[in-house]
Protein backbone atom coordinates (compact mmCIF):
# COMPACT_ATOMS: atom_id res chain seq x y z
CA UNK A 1 0.00 0.00 0.00
CA UNK A 2 1.64 2.96 -1.09
CA UNK A 3 2.08 5.71 1.98
CA UNK A 4 -0.82 8.75 2.28
CA UNK A 5 0.65 12.25 3.09
CA UNK A 6 -0.87 14.51 5.62
CA UNK A 7 -1.04 16.78 2.43
CA UNK A 8 -1.17 17.12 -0.99
CA UNK A 9 0.75 20.42 -1.23
CA UNK A 10 2.77 22.64 1.26
CA UNK A 11 3.74 26.23 0.67
CA UNK A 12 5.76 28.05 2.32
CA UNK A 13 5.70 31.31 2.68
CA UNK A 14 2.72 34.05 2.43
CA UNK A 15 3.84 36.66 0.07
CA UNK A 16 2.46 37.13 -3.67
CA UNK A 17 3.99 34.23 -5.12
CA UNK A 18 2.89 31.80 -2.03
CA UNK A 19 -0.61 32.99 -1.69
CA UNK A 20 -1.33 33.09 -5.06
CA UNK A 21 -0.08 29.80 -5.52
CA UNK A 22 -2.06 27.97 -2.56
CA UNK A 23 -5.35 29.97 -3.61
CA UNK A 24 -5.24 28.23 -6.74
CA UNK A 25 -4.93 24.76 -5.06
CA UNK A 26 -7.57 25.47 -2.93
CA UNK A 27 -10.39 23.93 -5.16
CA UNK A 28 -8.23 21.08 -6.16
CA UNK A 29 -5.50 19.78 -3.40
CA UNK A 30 -5.29 19.38 0.21
CA UNK A 31 -2.87 22.51 0.62
CA UNK A 32 -1.15 23.11 4.08
CA UNK A 33 0.26 27.18 3.72
CA UNK A 34 3.40 27.95 6.48
CA UNK A 35 4.10 31.07 7.01
CA UNK A 36 6.71 32.22 9.67
CA UNK A 37 4.81 35.22 10.70
CA UNK A 38 1.59 36.25 10.23
CA UNK A 39 -0.32 35.41 6.92
CA UNK A 40 0.09 39.01 5.73
CA UNK A 41 3.69 39.25 6.37
CA UNK A 42 7.22 39.09 4.35
CA UNK A 43 8.01 41.88 1.37
CA UNK A 44 4.67 41.92 -0.47
CA UNK A 45 3.24 44.26 1.71
CA UNK A 46 6.00 47.12 1.86
CA UNK A 47 6.44 47.14 -1.96
CA UNK A 48 5.76 50.34 -3.24
CA UNK A 49 6.39 49.74 -7.12
CA UNK A 50 3.74 48.70 -9.27
CA UNK A 51 3.00 45.79 -11.43
CA UNK A 52 4.11 46.17 -14.66
CA UNK A 53 1.89 44.85 -17.74
CA UNK A 54 1.74 45.92 -21.46
CA UNK A 55 -2.28 46.33 -21.24
CA UNK A 56 -2.06 50.17 -22.61
CA UNK A 57 -3.43 51.30 -26.00
CA UNK A 58 -0.19 50.56 -28.26
CA UNK A 59 1.44 48.59 -26.02
CA UNK A 60 2.73 45.01 -26.63
CA UNK A 61 4.51 41.69 -24.52
CA UNK A 62 6.86 41.88 -26.87
CA UNK A 63 8.23 45.38 -25.97
CA UNK A 64 7.92 44.96 -22.21
CA UNK A 65 10.09 41.66 -22.92
CA UNK A 66 12.52 43.73 -24.70
CA UNK A 67 12.60 46.40 -21.94
CA UNK A 68 13.32 43.44 -18.81
CA UNK A 69 16.06 41.94 -21.07
CA UNK A 70 17.77 45.51 -21.44
CA UNK A 71 17.53 45.54 -17.64
CA UNK A 72 18.97 42.00 -17.71
CA UNK A 73 22.30 42.48 -19.23
CA UNK A 74 22.30 40.03 -21.97
CA UNK A 75 21.52 37.08 -19.28
CA UNK A 76 17.76 37.15 -19.27
CA UNK A 77 16.19 33.50 -20.31
CA UNK A 78 14.06 34.68 -23.80
CA UNK A 79 11.13 31.86 -23.44
CA UNK A 80 10.76 32.43 -19.50
CA UNK A 81 10.52 36.36 -20.69
CA UNK A 82 7.79 35.04 -23.05
CA UNK A 83 6.21 33.12 -20.57
CA UNK A 84 6.11 36.64 -17.71
CA UNK A 85 5.08 38.70 -20.25
CA UNK A 86 2.54 37.44 -22.26
CA UNK A 87 0.88 36.18 -18.87
CA UNK A 88 0.63 39.51 -17.31
CA UNK A 89 -2.79 41.36 -18.89
CA UNK A 90 -4.20 38.42 -17.76
CA UNK A 91 -2.49 38.91 -14.06
CA UNK A 92 -3.84 41.87 -13.78
CA UNK A 93 -7.48 40.53 -14.94
CA UNK A 94 -7.13 38.22 -12.16
CA UNK A 95 -5.92 39.81 -9.17
CA UNK A 96 -9.01 42.69 -9.63
CA UNK A 97 -11.01 39.26 -9.82
CA UNK A 98 -10.14 38.48 -6.30
CA UNK A 99 -10.30 42.01 -4.91
CA UNK A 100 -7.48 44.31 -5.81
CA UNK A 101 -8.58 47.92 -6.24
CA UNK A 102 -5.74 49.53 -8.59
CA UNK A 103 -5.89 53.44 -8.81
CA UNK A 104 -8.01 54.46 -11.74
CA UNK A 105 -7.21 57.00 -14.26
CA UNK A 106 -9.01 58.68 -17.53
CA UNK A 107 -12.22 56.47 -18.10
CA UNK A 108 -11.90 54.67 -15.15
CA UNK A 109 -9.24 52.31 -16.76
CA UNK A 110 -6.70 51.63 -14.29
CA UNK A 111 -3.53 54.46 -14.53
CA UNK A 112 -0.42 53.31 -16.08
CA UNK A 113 2.86 54.64 -15.02
CA UNK A 114 6.46 54.67 -16.00
CA UNK A 115 9.55 53.07 -13.67
CA UNK A 116 12.98 53.01 -14.24
CA UNK A 117 13.73 50.89 -17.46
CA UNK A 118 10.30 50.84 -18.92
CA UNK A 119 9.90 52.99 -22.37
CA UNK A 120 6.53 53.81 -21.94
CA UNK A 121 3.50 53.44 -19.09
CA UNK A 122 2.48 50.27 -18.47
CA UNK A 123 3.26 49.77 -14.44
CA UNK A 124 0.11 49.76 -12.38
CA UNK A 125 -0.23 50.84 -8.81
CA UNK A 126 -2.73 50.97 -5.75
CA UNK A 127 -2.93 53.62 -3.08
CA UNK A 128 -0.69 55.60 -4.82
CA UNK A 129 2.62 53.89 -3.50
CA UNK A 130 1.19 51.01 -1.39
CA UNK A 131 0.50 47.99 -4.61
CA UNK A 132 2.08 45.63 -2.82
CA UNK A 133 -0.40 46.25 0.51
CA UNK A 134 -3.27 46.39 -1.09
CA UNK A 135 -2.59 43.07 -3.10
CA UNK A 136 -1.20 41.36 -0.13
CA UNK A 137 -4.96 42.48 1.55
CA UNK A 138 -7.04 40.84 -0.99
CA UNK A 139 -4.60 37.77 -1.52
CA UNK A 140 -4.67 37.09 2.02
CA UNK A 141 -8.47 37.66 2.51
CA UNK A 142 -9.02 35.20 -0.15
CA UNK A 143 -6.90 32.54 1.17
CA UNK A 144 -8.03 32.90 4.54
CA UNK A 145 -11.59 32.19 3.36
CA UNK A 146 -10.63 29.55 1.21
CA UNK A 147 -10.19 25.58 1.91
CA UNK A 148 -6.47 26.56 2.30
CA UNK A 149 -5.04 24.93 5.98
CA UNK A 150 -2.91 27.83 7.52
CA UNK A 151 0.23 27.29 10.21
CA UNK A 152 1.29 30.92 11.21
CA UNK A 153 4.14 31.87 13.23
CA UNK A 154 5.67 27.99 12.05
CA UNK A 155 9.41 27.64 10.88
CA UNK A 156 10.58 25.05 8.41
CA UNK A 157 13.41 23.82 9.94
CA UNK A 158 14.56 21.32 7.02
CA UNK A 159 12.39 19.33 4.17
CA UNK A 160 12.44 16.15 4.62
CA UNK A 161 14.06 14.18 1.75
CA UNK A 162 13.59 10.55 0.86
CA UNK A 163 15.75 8.80 -1.30
CA UNK A 164 14.27 6.93 -4.16
CA UNK A 165 15.73 4.93 -6.98
CA UNK A 166 14.82 7.95 -9.40
CA UNK A 167 16.67 10.27 -6.90
CA UNK A 168 16.30 12.72 -4.41
CA UNK A 169 12.67 13.25 -3.44
CA UNK A 170 10.96 15.72 -1.00
CA UNK A 171 8.18 14.58 0.89
CA UNK A 172 7.86 16.64 3.49
CA UNK A 173 8.28 19.16 6.08
CA UNK A 174 10.18 19.92 9.75
CA UNK A 175 8.29 22.23 11.35
CA UNK A 176 8.53 24.34 15.02
CA UNK A 177 6.01 26.71 15.93
CA UNK A 178 6.94 29.35 17.74
CA UNK A 179 8.52 28.77 21.16
CA UNK A 180 8.16 25.52 21.11
CA UNK A 181 10.93 23.32 21.82
CA UNK A 182 10.74 19.97 19.67
CA UNK A 183 10.00 19.86 15.76
CA UNK A 184 7.29 17.58 13.67
CA UNK A 185 7.51 16.23 10.32
CA UNK A 186 4.23 16.77 8.31
CA UNK A 187 4.41 14.85 4.99
CA UNK A 188 3.35 15.84 1.68
CA UNK A 189 3.52 15.23 -2.23
CA UNK A 190 4.79 18.51 -2.95
CA UNK A 191 6.23 21.56 -1.00
CA UNK A 192 6.30 24.80 -2.94
CA UNK A 193 9.17 26.85 -1.67
CA UNK A 194 8.01 30.92 -1.71
CA UNK A 195 10.34 32.43 0.69
CA UNK A 196 11.07 35.92 -0.75
CA UNK A 197 14.39 37.17 -0.80
CA UNK A 198 17.68 37.36 1.42
CA UNK A 199 17.89 41.09 2.96
CA UNK A 200 18.90 39.20 6.25
CA UNK A 201 22.04 38.33 4.95
CA UNK A 202 23.35 42.38 4.63
CA UNK A 203 23.25 45.38 7.12
CA UNK A 204 20.41 47.24 5.55
CA UNK A 205 18.14 45.98 3.36
CA UNK A 206 14.17 46.97 2.23
CA UNK A 207 13.01 43.61 3.21
CA UNK A 208 11.46 43.06 6.51
CA UNK A 209 13.88 41.33 9.26
CA UNK A 210 12.17 37.97 9.24
CA UNK A 211 13.75 37.85 5.43
CA UNK A 212 16.74 35.63 5.62
CA UNK A 213 17.48 33.56 2.71
CA UNK A 214 15.76 30.79 4.34
CA UNK A 215 14.50 28.82 1.14
CA UNK A 216 17.12 28.87 -0.10
CA UNK A 217 19.55 27.12 2.32
CA UNK A 218 16.44 24.29 2.69
CA UNK A 219 16.77 24.32 -1.09
CA UNK A 220 20.68 23.37 -1.36
CA UNK A 221 20.17 21.14 1.87
CA UNK A 222 17.64 18.96 -0.23
CA UNK A 223 20.08 18.69 -3.25
CA UNK A 224 18.74 21.52 -5.36
CA UNK A 225 20.58 23.96 -7.80
CA UNK A 226 20.43 27.49 -7.32
CA UNK A 227 21.79 29.97 -9.95
CA UNK A 228 23.11 33.71 -10.64
CA UNK A 229 23.00 34.56 -6.88
CA UNK A 230 25.84 37.09 -8.04
CA UNK A 231 23.02 39.31 -9.25
CA UNK A 232 21.98 40.91 -5.93
CA UNK A 233 20.14 44.06 -6.87
CA UNK A 234 20.44 47.20 -4.64
CA UNK A 235 17.53 49.88 -5.08
CA UNK A 236 18.98 53.22 -5.91
CA UNK A 237 17.02 55.22 -3.20
CA UNK A 238 16.53 53.71 0.50
CA UNK A 239 16.57 56.61 2.33
CA UNK A 240 19.35 57.38 3.92
CA UNK A 241 19.44 56.61 7.39
CA UNK A 242 21.79 54.92 10.20
CA UNK A 243 21.42 51.46 11.72
CA UNK A 244 21.09 47.81 11.21
CA UNK A 245 17.24 46.01 9.62
CA UNK A 246 15.01 47.24 7.52
CA UNK A 247 15.22 50.48 5.62
CA UNK A 248 12.44 52.46 3.97
CA UNK A 249 12.47 53.00 0.15
CA UNK A 250 11.65 56.17 -2.10
CA UNK A 251 9.52 54.71 -5.13
CA UNK A 252 10.81 54.48 -8.71
CA UNK A 253 7.25 55.76 -9.70
CA UNK A 254 8.44 59.53 -7.90
CA UNK A 255 11.61 59.63 -10.43
CA UNK A 256 8.65 58.18 -12.98
CA UNK A 257 6.71 61.33 -12.69
CA UNK A 258 9.74 63.66 -12.27
CA UNK A 259 11.50 63.65 -9.30
CA UNK A 260 15.51 64.18 -9.87
CA UNK A 261 18.38 62.77 -8.09
CA UNK A 262 20.93 65.90 -7.28
CA UNK A 263 24.38 66.10 -6.06
CA UNK A 264 25.05 68.69 -2.76
CA UNK A 265 25.46 71.18 -5.41
CA UNK A 266 22.13 70.56 -6.91
CA UNK A 267 23.59 69.38 -10.13
CA UNK A 268 21.29 66.41 -11.68
CA UNK A 269 23.98 63.17 -11.59
CA UNK A 270 21.91 61.14 -14.07
CA UNK A 271 22.30 63.88 -16.84
CA UNK A 272 24.38 62.90 -19.18
CA UNK A 273 24.86 59.36 -17.90
CA UNK A 274 22.38 57.36 -19.17
CA UNK A 275 19.66 57.99 -22.00
CA UNK A 276 17.39 57.15 -20.11
CA UNK A 277 18.56 59.74 -17.03
CA UNK A 278 16.97 58.98 -13.79
CA UNK A 279 15.17 56.11 -15.22
CA UNK A 280 18.00 54.27 -16.08
CA UNK A 281 18.19 50.94 -15.30
CA UNK A 282 18.29 50.07 -11.32
CA UNK A 283 22.23 48.87 -11.05
CA UNK A 284 23.40 52.04 -13.30
CA UNK A 285 21.35 54.65 -10.96
CA UNK A 286 22.82 52.84 -8.24
CA UNK A 287 26.37 52.95 -9.09
CA UNK A 288 25.87 56.21 -10.06
CA UNK A 289 24.71 57.23 -7.05
CA UNK A 290 27.82 55.03 -5.01
CA UNK A 291 30.25 56.95 -7.18
CA UNK A 292 28.66 60.27 -6.15
CA UNK A 293 28.60 59.93 -2.65
CA UNK A 294 25.61 62.12 -0.93
CA UNK A 295 22.66 62.21 -3.49
CA UNK A 296 19.49 64.06 -2.31
CA UNK A 297 15.81 63.29 -4.32
CA UNK A 298 14.33 66.61 -5.26
CA UNK A 299 10.49 66.02 -5.21
CA UNK A 300 9.93 69.51 -4.49
CA UNK A 301 8.23 69.80 -8.02
CA UNK A 302 5.22 68.23 -6.12
CA UNK A 303 3.03 70.36 -4.36
CA UNK A 304 2.10 69.35 -0.78
CA UNK A 305 -1.38 68.52 -1.42
CA UNK A 306 -0.07 66.56 -4.43
CA UNK A 307 2.76 64.24 -3.03
CA UNK A 308 0.77 63.47 -0.41
CA UNK A 309 -2.32 62.17 -2.30
CA UNK A 310 -0.13 60.38 -5.10
CA UNK A 311 2.53 58.94 -2.69
CA UNK A 312 1.22 58.79 0.60
CA UNK A 313 3.79 56.13 1.99
CA UNK A 314 6.91 58.05 0.38
CA UNK A 315 5.47 61.48 2.20
CA UNK A 316 5.19 59.83 5.33
CA UNK A 317 8.25 58.17 5.51
CA UNK A 318 9.99 62.12 5.10
CA UNK A 319 8.23 63.28 7.35
CA UNK A 320 8.52 60.00 10.26
CA UNK A 321 12.12 61.44 9.14
CA UNK A 322 12.03 65.06 9.65
CA UNK A 323 12.10 65.80 6.24
CA UNK A 324 9.52 68.32 4.15
CA UNK A 325 9.97 66.60 0.48
CA UNK A 326 8.47 69.92 -1.21
CA UNK A 327 10.95 72.06 0.60
CA UNK A 328 14.46 69.96 0.81
CA UNK A 329 16.30 67.36 -0.80
CA UNK A 330 15.54 63.90 0.61
CA UNK A 331 18.53 62.04 1.15
CA UNK A 332 19.31 58.50 -0.72
CA UNK A 333 22.03 55.76 -0.32
CA UNK A 334 21.72 51.93 -2.54
CA UNK A 335 20.18 49.39 -0.21
CA UNK A 336 19.94 45.75 -0.55
CA UNK A 337 16.57 45.38 -2.33
CA UNK A 338 16.09 41.80 -4.41
CA UNK A 339 17.63 38.69 -5.17
CA UNK A 340 17.78 38.22 -8.96
CA UNK A 341 18.40 34.65 -9.09
CA UNK A 342 17.80 31.70 -6.15
CA UNK A 343 16.61 27.99 -6.64
CA UNK A 344 16.92 26.98 -10.39
CA UNK A 345 12.87 26.49 -11.63
CA UNK A 346 11.32 25.19 -15.00
CA UNK A 347 8.57 27.53 -16.67
CA UNK A 348 6.22 25.67 -13.85
CA UNK A 349 8.55 26.08 -10.87
CA UNK A 350 9.88 22.64 -10.64
CA UNK A 351 13.43 21.87 -9.33
CA UNK A 352 15.90 19.37 -9.99
CA UNK A 353 14.89 17.74 -6.68
CA UNK A 354 11.47 15.49 -7.57
CA UNK A 355 8.16 17.12 -5.29
CA UNK A 356 10.63 20.35 -4.67
CA UNK A 357 9.24 23.45 -6.16
CA UNK A 358 10.26 27.32 -5.72
CA UNK A 359 8.02 30.31 -7.02
CA UNK A 360 8.94 34.08 -6.51
CA UNK A 361 11.99 36.08 -5.22
CA UNK A 362 13.49 32.85 -4.19
CA UNK A 363 13.00 31.43 -7.18
CA UNK A 364 15.44 31.73 -10.15
CA UNK A 365 13.25 31.64 -13.79
CA UNK A 366 16.23 33.62 -15.48
CA UNK A 367 13.21 36.20 -16.40
CA UNK A 368 15.14 38.89 -14.46
CA UNK A 369 18.34 38.04 -15.60
CA UNK A 370 21.32 40.22 -14.50
CA UNK A 371 19.54 43.00 -13.04
CA UNK A 372 15.55 43.14 -12.58
CA UNK A 373 13.38 45.48 -14.47
CA UNK A 374 11.24 47.84 -11.92
CA UNK A 375 7.98 46.08 -11.13
CA UNK A 376 8.18 42.78 -12.08
CA UNK A 377 8.71 41.13 -9.55
CA UNK A 378 5.13 41.26 -8.44
CA UNK A 379 4.13 40.10 -11.17
CA UNK A 380 6.44 37.16 -11.24
CA UNK A 381 5.11 35.58 -8.00
CA UNK A 382 1.57 35.96 -9.66
CA UNK A 383 2.45 34.22 -12.76
CA UNK A 384 4.71 31.83 -11.56
CA UNK A 385 3.06 31.16 -8.20
CA UNK A 386 -0.35 29.92 -10.54
CA UNK A 387 1.78 28.16 -12.92
CA UNK A 388 3.05 25.92 -10.39
CA UNK A 389 -0.12 25.50 -8.94
CA UNK A 390 -1.51 24.30 -12.26
CA UNK A 391 1.25 21.86 -12.49
CA UNK A 392 0.04 20.30 -9.36
CA UNK A 393 -3.31 20.13 -10.20
CA UNK A 394 -2.52 18.64 -13.60
CA UNK A 395 0.23 16.20 -11.75
CA UNK A 396 1.29 15.13 -8.34
CA UNK A 397 4.57 13.20 -7.30
CA UNK A 398 3.99 9.70 -6.53
CA UNK A 399 4.12 9.58 -2.49
CA UNK A 400 7.07 8.11 -0.84
CA UNK A 401 7.61 7.29 2.99
CA UNK A 402 9.00 10.61 4.41
CA UNK A 403 12.57 10.47 5.89
CA UNK A 404 14.93 12.88 7.27
CA UNK A 405 16.04 16.17 6.36
CA UNK A 406 19.02 16.67 3.91
CA UNK A 407 22.34 17.84 4.31
CA UNK A 408 23.57 18.68 7.76
CA UNK A 409 22.72 21.62 8.72
CA UNK A 410 26.09 23.87 9.71
CA UNK A 411 26.74 24.88 13.39
CA UNK A 412 26.97 28.37 13.05
CA UNK A 413 25.96 30.34 16.76
CA UNK A 414 23.83 32.84 16.63
CA UNK A 415 26.03 35.32 17.69
CA UNK A 416 27.77 35.28 14.27
CA UNK A 417 24.38 36.39 12.52
CA UNK A 418 25.41 40.33 13.26
CA UNK A 419 28.64 39.39 11.66
CA UNK A 420 27.32 38.02 8.54
CA UNK A 421 25.30 41.26 7.87
CA UNK A 422 28.41 43.23 8.12
CA UNK A 423 30.33 40.88 6.34
CA UNK A 424 28.48 40.95 3.47
CA UNK A 425 27.99 44.81 3.07
CA UNK A 426 31.20 45.76 3.21
CA UNK A 427 32.80 43.14 1.03
CA UNK A 428 29.11 42.12 -1.48
CA UNK A 429 27.39 45.43 -2.35
CA UNK A 430 27.26 47.70 -5.10
CA UNK A 431 31.19 47.75 -5.70
CA UNK A 432 32.99 44.14 -4.77
CA UNK A 433 36.56 43.03 -5.43
CA UNK A 434 38.23 40.30 -5.59
CA UNK A 435 40.44 41.16 -2.57
CA UNK A 436 37.34 41.73 -0.61
CA UNK A 437 35.34 38.81 -1.77
CA UNK A 438 38.23 36.52 -0.35
CA UNK A 439 37.89 38.38 3.25
CA UNK A 440 34.81 37.88 2.86
CA UNK A 441 34.61 34.29 2.58
CA UNK A 442 37.76 33.96 4.91
CA UNK A 443 35.17 35.74 7.46
CA UNK A 444 32.52 33.42 7.32
CA UNK A 445 34.42 30.29 7.37
CA UNK A 446 35.91 31.47 10.64
CA UNK A 447 32.37 31.51 12.22
CA UNK A 448 31.76 27.72 11.84
CA UNK A 449 31.90 25.74 15.16
CA UNK A 450 33.53 22.39 15.01
CA UNK A 451 30.05 20.79 16.00
CA UNK A 452 26.38 22.00 17.07
CA UNK A 453 26.29 23.08 20.68
CA UNK A 454 23.23 25.65 22.57
CA UNK A 455 24.38 28.46 20.56
CA UNK A 456 24.20 27.31 17.33
CA UNK A 457 20.78 27.93 15.58
CA UNK A 458 18.87 27.19 12.07
CA UNK A 459 18.13 30.71 11.36
CA UNK A 460 22.22 31.64 11.77
CA UNK A 461 23.40 28.29 9.76
CA UNK A 462 20.63 29.48 6.99
CA UNK A 463 22.03 33.20 7.27
CA UNK A 464 25.42 31.55 7.10
CA UNK A 465 25.03 29.31 3.89
CA UNK A 466 22.79 31.92 1.41
CA UNK A 467 25.72 34.61 2.34
CA UNK A 468 28.50 31.70 1.50
CA UNK A 469 26.74 30.82 -1.73
CA UNK A 470 26.96 34.10 -2.87
CA UNK A 471 30.14 34.79 -2.10
CA UNK A 472 31.11 31.82 -4.08
CA UNK A 473 29.23 32.93 -7.24
CA UNK A 474 30.58 36.33 -7.03
CA UNK A 475 34.04 35.19 -7.01
CA UNK A 476 33.40 32.66 -9.83
CA UNK A 477 31.73 35.18 -12.31
CA UNK A 478 34.96 37.65 -13.23
CA UNK A 479 33.18 40.57 -15.19
CA UNK A 480 31.09 43.12 -14.14
CA UNK A 481 27.29 42.44 -15.36
CA UNK A 482 24.29 44.30 -14.33
CA UNK A 483 23.85 44.62 -10.67
CA UNK A 484 27.16 42.52 -9.86
CA UNK A 485 30.53 44.84 -10.59
CA UNK A 486 33.99 43.79 -9.96
CA UNK A 487 36.66 46.55 -10.09
CA UNK A 488 39.43 44.14 -10.75
CA UNK A 489 36.70 42.84 -13.88
CA UNK A 490 35.39 45.99 -15.16
CA UNK A 491 34.18 45.20 -18.57
CA UNK A 492 31.43 43.23 -19.30
CA UNK A 493 33.13 39.87 -21.63
CA UNK A 494 30.63 37.95 -23.79
CA UNK A 495 32.24 34.70 -22.41
CA UNK A 496 30.70 35.38 -19.16
CA UNK A 497 27.48 35.20 -20.60
CA UNK A 498 26.43 31.41 -19.04
CA UNK A 499 25.00 30.98 -15.50
CA UNK A 500 26.90 30.08 -12.45
CA UNK A 501 25.99 27.18 -10.88
CA UNK A 502 25.91 26.16 -7.21
CA UNK A 503 25.35 23.72 -4.90
CA UNK A 504 26.44 22.07 -1.13
CA UNK A 505 29.90 19.83 -1.62
CA UNK A 506 30.04 16.97 1.00
CA UNK A 507 31.14 18.92 4.10
CA UNK A 508 28.04 21.12 3.00
CA UNK A 509 29.84 23.88 1.94
CA UNK A 510 28.50 25.84 -1.09
CA UNK A 511 30.79 25.46 -4.12
CA UNK A 512 29.65 27.56 -7.59
CA UNK A 513 30.51 26.49 -11.14
CA UNK A 514 29.89 27.93 -14.57
CA UNK A 515 27.82 26.73 -16.84
CA UNK A 516 29.02 25.61 -20.44
CA UNK A 517 25.75 27.71 -22.18
CA UNK A 518 23.17 30.17 -21.16
CA UNK A 519 20.04 28.05 -19.86
CA UNK A 520 19.90 24.54 -17.71
CA UNK A 521 22.29 22.71 -20.49
CA UNK A 522 25.82 22.30 -18.26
Amino acid sequence: MKPRADHDVIVVGSGVAGLTCALRLADHRRVLLVTAGELRSGSTPWAQGGIAAAVGAGDDPRDHAADTSIAGAGMCDDDMLDVLTRAAPAAIAQVVDAGVRFDPGAGGSPALTREGGHHRNRVLHAGGDATGAEVSRALTAAVAASAVAIREATAVVDLAVSETPAGRQVSGVILRGAGASTSEMVSARAVVLATGGIGGVFRASTNPAEVGGDGLALALRAGAALVDLEFVQFHPTGLRIDGIGQVPLLSEALRGEGAVLRDRSGAPIMAGHHPLADLAPRDVVARRIDEVGWVGLDATGFGPDEIAHRFPTAYRICREHGIDPTAELIPVAPVQHFMCGGIRTDSDGATDVVGLYAVGECAATGVHGANRLASNSLLEGLVFGARAAAALVARLPEPVPADSGGALVPAVPDSAISVIRSTMSKHVGVRRSGGGLAAADSALQALLQPEADATSTVRAANRWTVASAIVAAAATRRESRGCHWRSDYPDTAESWRHRIVVRLDRAGVPVAEPELVLGRSA
